[in-house]
């Protein structure tokens, strides 16, 4: 039997105007997805008009710049429903989703839905079983002591994966995909006895102590930071939809 890190995966990422799940926008996406490890991608890819000016700082990191968006990009409503659509098959396929940082990238597309389609990602995933990998939350759990950053850039490094054009959305989760199957393979006699279904339940519980590591990091160093340790979804707040 084919261990799941060598198997079906697919994978999602985003390109944003901020960081801010709540207030900012999708601008580009990608879903990849891989029948086998080894196997060329296919990549489905979405260029947004956010319907919000792009800022200077979110175009330095991706290079998305206002004029191109809305030049080029498509309106929001039938973008993100194609994109919530999409990641809904790959699920009822039976595909783990690959999500570096999930709580952004799958919270991000909720309020894009709520906001534009007046619905949520978890209606479109109420038929199907999500099991979402994130190497970001794997790689801390598994890894912990390891000295250093944990951005997908780092962990590419660390793991030897190739990132050909990082803060493109198809280039990271292509990258985010390859240091799924690192890890799995890193750390084989942890991982292959767990099921996905298992290993996601899991990482819900990992994530969460790894929140609260955190907070208590920022308490003591006298800042006022908040960490949300939902995942991989958080919880829908009233003023998402504004």
């Amino acid at each position: 039997m084919a261990r799941w890190y060598e198997g079906p995966l697919a994978a999602f990422d985003t390109e944003t105007t901020g960081v801010d799940v709540e207030r900012d926008r999708i601008v580009s996406a990608a879903v990849v997805v891989q029948d086998c490890a080894g196997a060329r991608p296919r990549t489905t890819r979405w260029l947004v008009n956010p319907g919000i000016p792009v800022p200077r700082a979110a175009t330095d990191v991706h290079g998305l710049t206002d004029e191109h968006v809305q030049r080029n990009g498509r309106w929001p409503a039938p973008v993100v429903e194609e994109i919530a659509r999409l990641l809904a098959e790959q699920c009822a396929a039976g595909r783990p989703l690959v999500v570096m940082n999930a709580p952004f990238d799958l919270t991000l597309l909720d309020r894009e839905l709520r906001r534009h389609r007046a619905s949520s990602l978890a209606r479109y995933l109420q038929n199907v079983s999500l099991c979402v990998l994130d190497p970001r939350v794997l790689d801390k759990h598994l890894d912990r002591y390891r000295k250093g950053r944990r951005t997908l850039t780092d962990l590419c490094a660390h793991y030897e994966v190739v990132l050909d054009g990082a803060h493109d959305a198809a280039a990271d989760a292509v990258a985010a995909l390859d240091v799924v199957r690192a890890v799995g393979r890193c750390f084989a006699d942890r991982l292959e006895e767990l099921s996905v279904a298992e290993l996601h339940t899991r990482q819900a519980v990992w994530h969460a102590a790894q929140a609260r590591g955190l907070q208590a990091w920022f308490a003591r160093n006298g800042q006022e930071e908040s960490v949300d340790p939902a995942w991989p979804l958080r919880p829908d707040q009233p003023a998402a939809a504004a």
